[in-house]
């Protein structure tokens, strides 16, 4: 497999879509983060209300990965539980090191769509990054509260 195969169809949609990609004007916390192997910075916004993710907004100096894995956080993460985070980031994880992929009932199945990533451990950071950078930013506005 060569690395241009990791970029299926629906990774270039959902880099494209650029769904959040836009700051939030008043989040309840704001996250940076940097991978400092390639170069990627997320900057993360997150507002909740009541335990849930009400808005998640994001600036990506990246590459497609990154701005495909932050339009897609930006997407599923509205509406959950902010203890629910963690378990999509795990489930993205086993996917990458083990090719586990998530029931399609689970509520972060759509993280399958970087099982091509798995081949390229030096990219793994890439799809990582802004799952991190949301549960940064969870604890944070949890901890104002």
């Amino acid at each position: 497999m060569n690395s241009n195969d990791m970029y299926q169809d629906e990774i270039v949609a959902l880099a494209k879509s650029k769904t959040g990609a836009e700051r939030l004007e008043n989040p309840d916390a704001t996250v940076t983060l940097d991978n400092p192997l390639c170069g990627d910075r997320v900057t993360l916004d997150v507002t909740v209300s009541g335990g849930k993710i009400t808005a998640v907004g994001h600036r990506v100096r990246g590459c497609m990965l990154c701005e495909a894995a932050s339009a897609l956080v930006a997407r599923d993460a509205i509406g959950t539980d902010t203890s629910a985070v963690s378990g999509g980031r795990d489930k993205l994880e086993a996917l990458l090191k083990s090719g586990t992929l998530p029931s399609e009932d689970d509520a972060w199945s759509t993280v399958s769509a970087f099982g091509p990533v798995a081949e390229f451990k030096s990219r793994h950071e890439c799809v990582l990054l802004p799952f991190e950078a949301l549960g940064k930013a969870i604890e944070e506005a949890e901890s104002k509260i």
